[in-house]
């Protein structure tokens, strides 16, 4: 009790002087501008007043002083458990953009007073999120890959919702997660019933402290921490249809037919509609009903960018031919319709009316108006996309149900499949409300029942009846009726939550109205024993009473290497902690990551929280899936998987591995463990994502193709030319701009650096290049060195107006003189046509606030790399206007005979020349010249660009520069996130997604680890949850080689022991009917039939050939080489063998 007394008058203390200076400063602001005598009077008083409400402070905290302590702005419980309800509030700390509380009656939370209380809500613990539904400015930080897929429209529209989901199940806590990450503004959690060991297998929320509580409650506290800008609240007790009006969507994952049909009819009728879902996960099998009311607008069905053509030529006639430069192919539609701009001569098509259009082909449409009486075209335009809004009338539940023509197919091969399992969910929902619980895994009597229930349902559908019900699906649907596996949770947590936020904003076309789901081909092969099924009172007894113990087993006892721990991997090590994989006593589970927590990921990657910024991805992830399942047995590595680290993840690890899972967002990286997947002949699971797309690939051993067997074209790239002279669109401006960033920050002063530290070295290297690029170089080191050195911060200014001056007036001066206007080419040609734009240069005023921001981020950034101070007054831009005021710009004359490359095929900007080693030789005499004159300690400080820390000025130069150079050609200018999106290579990305595309790979994984499954039980997915729209099919088997009687695929590789002769393999080789000519390690030629001394290795060993010969000393750890071997059969026909490894060791 003495400690506690202590920690008391401590507390009391804290809070006091907290709120005391907190007021304090309050008011010092306020007063600041006010006359002395005010100031004190009113400084004084303030004082007081807090003191007191310090103490008021401390007091009303007594009642959970004891609370686990949390991060700034977690939540505070502010009202104590006597009155039966907590609440929470924010802190003023938090990282919310706005910190008001929001206005908890209209969203149906408790209020302190009581007047919304218990009796109208029960039960109900509140975490009350700040604003008001119009949350100020979008945090473009936290949400930037979020808001490339929405943008900001879509995205206050997400922010202002509020969103109800029932039924605290795996289901429910997925929905609950993707929305709270999205930044709805407030989500309800509805469950009446308590947490049990069962909901274990699916709830990643859940300890076994939970059992017995509330679902909901005990949800709060934990989903609350995934984003505190969103309130988050519980209710415990039976829903009342009239609560659902303060909700914009609300969804049930665990209802009755008879109640889903209530709800739906009071969100149908309520004005405005209330967006409402119905969905279910049973086993193996889900279904989705959707209903967002009698007249739903969808502002964005597909979320693309709008298609855009630069016109060529457009003709006078009815209707008119219009014809684009074949720079792109059109991606327009017939009946699409179009906006024209900037178009010479034709200007009656300028007027911003949007036109219909058919005929399309790759380079042309036709006009459905009649421009015959137009002026004739002469030059120049941009043809536009124009999205229309659509609308669509739903279905009410009750209505819908009994003609549910309208399926959302996903696999080709179950077409015949939807109208079943629709009787299915109907057959279950009358088998619950009959009995009153759900069938028994294993029991032939329950399933029995559930069948004659859905025939006879079916036997009542009169012309509509199937003619064929599968009597062994049906069987397996009841007896995995009662389970949430994660995997399904996960899938549907992903499809339904974007279901939901489609509602909410309008974005993507939504699901009409019906989707159900299946992968029946999960379940083992061989035919288990019902015993098989029984509980073991354990947390994977739901998975169990859908897979059987024995597959259970083989799951805790996996060896699985997951690559990556960002979006992707935090999902999968989530579902695997739930799956139990690795769990067991010889399980193993790896994962490693060489990355490190930002704030950016903290909208998607969910295992992360604000305080682990800066933390290695992978050790906090790891930390986060043992706390969702202690039992994982889990290793964490900050290794990157490549050539560079085979030491680490070597032979052993390799062979010992069951299954390789990729999280990886880069081709090379997925490419390399590809073909470690495929030398050491381990399943590789596959998944990506792009914004709301995502695709799955299956890579199994001897089944099916593996990752790197087929791939995509490679991006089409802007000739050199084109970003440097003749930019069309903003996003060669934007290229340019980075490579301009790069160039001067932190390319230049890494080669001043290098040359500093060892200029002998660095000289030498420079004449052994003795190319255009290393002329390039030394010129810009001697610039940076001697011309443009800065050495205070007005030097810097002066740089930067400089700068501005050379990109954006004299080197457009310089251009337009070498290529006038009227310029034609050499086949007399206009110069300037489509698609290239005609420049003009730009007059530099510090009354444009646009050119001051330029100087402003420009200077700053140079002070950075030469190290200087920048003075608080240079982000003031009247001070910023006086000091570039003071630069002198000389003058600019265009020189005659100037080289602008215009060959689109070039790949440099500086021409190569004879006389570059002479002129390589004078630079290096300037630049020992000017190292004479630096202090001897003098060095740069390279910046490299970063594009999520809005402080740096980083995304604020690249934007001007790009901006301005888009303004030289009247190309439109973007903001800045637009810009970050570009420049900064974001890849669009939700937590949708990446729920959908994870929860579908390890739905995979139980066939992987059952280990007994055919290719045609496999599926590769691809979806867009746009439109949304699946393609699921078996993967495509390998190729495969044949000769003589025997056969092999790029997943063989033969094998010899026992550290061979060449002799002996190419005997070997023979008895296979193979003529070796060539025997290869690496680059080094082991062997050649036609070389004569070659006979002299016969008897060699190949391992100590490689050693002599290749003069490679082998590692420790190797314990085999590998071979490339060419080979022919009797006729001369050169046979393509696997690769040979030869075991030493």
């Amino acid at each position: 009790m003495k400690s506690l007394g202590i920690r008391l008058v401590v507390y009391a203390a804290f809070a006091v002087a907290t709120q005391t200076f907190v007021c304090y400063k309050l008011s010092v602001d306020l007063t600041s501008r006010f006359d002395p005598e005010f100031y004190d009077f009113f400084t004084y008083s303030v004082v007081i007043v807090c003191f007191f409400m310090g103490i008021c402070r401390f007091f009303s905290s007594l009642l959970h002083f004891k609370l686990p302590g949390k991060r700034p702005g977690e939540g505070n419980e502010i009202e104590g458990r006597a009155s039966g309800r907590v609440v929470y509030k924010h802190r003023f700390g938090s990282s919310s953009d706005n910190p008001n509380v929001s206005n908890t009656k209209s969203r149906g939370i408790c209020c302190l007073s009581g007047e919304d209380g218990d009796s109208c809500c029960g039960h109900r613990i509140t975490e009350m999120a700040f604003g008001d539904g119009t949350r100020g400015d979008i945090d473009e930080v936290l949400h930037s890959r979020q808001l490339a897929v929405y943008g900001r429209d879509a995205m206050r529209r997400l922010f202002a919702s509020n969103v109800l989901v029932s039924g605290m199940q795996g289901l429910g806590v997925e929905l609950a997660k993707n929305l709270i990450l999205a930044g709805v503004k407030s989500v309800t959690l509805h469950d009446e019933g308590a947490v049990e060991l069962w909901d274990m297998s699916s709830n990643f929320i859940f300890s076994e402290e939970d059992l017995g509580k509330n679902r909901a409650l005990a949800s709060v506290q934990k989903l609350q921490e995934l984003n505190n800008a969103v309130g988050v609240s519980a209710l415990s007790t039976k829903l009342a249809k009239d609560q659902l009006s303060d909700f914009q969507a609300v969804v049930f994952t665990d209802i009755s037919l008879k109640s889903a049909i209530e709800f739906n009819e009071y969100c149908h009728n309520h004005q405005p509609p209330i967006a409402f879902i119905k969905t279910e996960v049973r086993g193996l099998f889900g279904s989705v009903f959707c209903d967002f009311g009698p007249d739903f607008t969808v502002f964005d069905v597909d979320g693309e960018v709008p298609h855009t053509g630069i016109i060529a030529s457009i003709s006078n006639g009815n209707p008119a031919l219009v014809s684009c430069v074949d720079d792109e192919r059109l991606e327009f539609e017939d009946g699409d319709l179009v906006v024209f701009s900037e178009i010479r001569g034709m200007t009656e098509l300028n007027d911003g009316k949007p036109r219909k259009i058919k005929t399309t082909n790759p380079y042309s449409f036709t006009l459905d108006e009649d421009t015959t009486n137009f002026s004739t075209y002469e030059s120049g335009g941009i043809v536009t996309q124009i999205k229309q809004p659509k609308v669509l009338n739903f279905k009410p539940l009750r209505e819908a149900i009994k003609d549910p023509t309208d399926y959302l197919l996903c696999d080709f091969s179950k077409f015949d499949r939807p109208p079943l399992l629709h009787l299915a969910f109907l057959s279950l929902d009358k088998f619950v409300s009959e009995l009153g619980r759900f069938p028994i895994a294993g029991c032939e009597e329950d399933a029995l029942k559930f069948i004659a229930l859905t025939s006879d349902l079916n036997e009542n559908l009169g012309d509509a009846k199937l003619k064929d019900i599968n009597l062994k699906l049906l069987r397996h649907f009841a007896f995995g009726a009662r389970a949430v596996l994660n995997p399904m949770a996960a899938m549907f947590g992903g499809f339904v939550g974007q279901e939901i936020m489609k509602a909410c904003s309008g974005k993507f076309h939504p699901l009409f109205q019906f989707f159900y789901f299946d992968s029946v081909e999960s379940l083992p092969t061989e035919t288990l024993d019902p015993r098989d099924f029984r509980p073991l009172n354990s947390r994977y007894d739901a998975q169990i009473s859908v897979f059987g113990s024995k597959l259970q087993k083989k799951l805790e006892d996996a060896k699985v290497f997951v690559v990556g721990s960002g979006a992707l991997g935090c999902e999968f090590l989530k579902n695997l902690a739930l799956m139990g994989v690795s769990c067991g006593e010889h399980g193993n589970l790896t994962v490693t990551d060489d990355d490190v927590i930002e704030k950016s990921n903290l909208s998607r990657q969910f295992l992360f929280r604000d305080l682990n910024i800066g933390s290695a991805k992978s050790t906090t992830a790891a930390a986060a899936a043992s706390s969702i399942n202690p039992l994982l047995r889990i290793e964490a590595l900050q290794n990157r998987v490549g050539p560079e680290t085979e030491n680490v993840f070597d032979d052993t690890f390799w062979e010992n591995l069951n299954v390789v899972i990729n999280a990886l967002d880069n081709v090379n990286a997925r490419l390399y463990v590809d073909q470690r997947c495929l030398y050491f002949q381990r399943p590789l699971l596959e998944s990506g994502t792009l914004g709301p797309k995502c695709n799955t690939q299956m890579v199994i051993p001897h089944l099916t193709e593996n990752y790197g067997a087929s791939q995509d074209p490679p991006e089409k790239q802007a000739p050199m030319c084109t970003l440097h002279s003749f930019p069309h669109n903003i996003d060669h401006c934007l290229t340019w701009a980075r490579s301009e960033f790069e160039g001067l920050l932190e390319k230049t002063p890494a080669e001043v650096n290098a040359y500093l530290s060892n200029p002998g070295e660095y000289i030498s290297s420079v004449r052994n290049t003795g190319d255009a690029q290393a002329k390039d170089n030394l010129e810009h080191i001697i610039e940076c060195l001697d011309r443009e050195r800065c050495e205070s911060f007005q030097d810097c200014i002066k740089w930067a107006r400089l700068k501005f001056e050379d990109y954006f007036a004299s080197r457009v001066k310089q251009l337009t003189f070498t290529f006038p206007e009227d310029a034609a080419t050499s086949s007399g040609a206009p110069f300037w046509s489509a698609p290239k734009r005609f420049p003009h240069p730009l007059q530099f005023s510090t009354a444009d606030t646009s050119h001051l921001h330029f100087i402003m981020a420009a200077s700053i950034l140079r002070a950075e790399i030469f190290g200087i101070a920048v003075p608080e007054w240079a982000k003031h831009p009247k001070k910023l206007a006086e000091a570039v005021d003071k630069v002198t710009v000389p003058y600019f004359q265009p020189k005659e005979g100037v080289n602008i490359v215009t060959d689109e095929k070039a790949t440099s900007i500086s021409p190569a020349s004879v006389d570059d080693a002479a002129i390589i030789d004078e630079l290096i005499v300037k630049l020992e010249q000017c190292r004479k004159n630096l202090p001897s300690s003098f060095s740069m400080k390279p910046i490299h660009f970063e594009k999520d820390d809005d402080s740096n000025h980083h995304m604020d130069l690249v934007a001007a520069l790009a901006n301005m150079r888009a303004r030289n050609y009247s190309i439109p200018e973007v903001d800045k996130l637009k810009a970050k999106f570009i420049a900064g290579r974001i890849i669009p990305a939700i937590a949708t997604t990446t729920a959908l595309a994870t929860g579908l790979v390890c739905l995979e994984l139980y066939k992987v680890i059952d280990g007994s499954h055919k290719l045609e039980d496999f599926r590769n997915t691809f979806a867009n949850l746009a439109l949304p729209l699946f393609s699921m099919a078996e993967p495509v088997p390998p190729k495969s080689v044949k000769h003589r009687d025997f056969s092999w695929t790029i997943w063989d590789r033969w094998i010899m022991r026992n550290s061979p002769t060449l002799r002996e393999l190419l005997q070997w080789l023979s008895e296979k009917g193979l003529n070796t000519y060539s025997v290869s390690f690496g680059n080094c030629l082991l062997y050649n039939s036609m070389f004569p001394r070659h006979e002299e290795r016969m008897d060699k060993k190949i391992v100590d050939l490689v050693r002599d010969v290749a003069k490679i000393e082998l590692p420790p750890y190797r314990k085999h080489l590998d071979l490339v071997v060419a080979c022919e059969d009797d006729e001369e026909n050169d046979v393509d063998i696997p690769t040979i490894s030869v075991y030493f060791n």
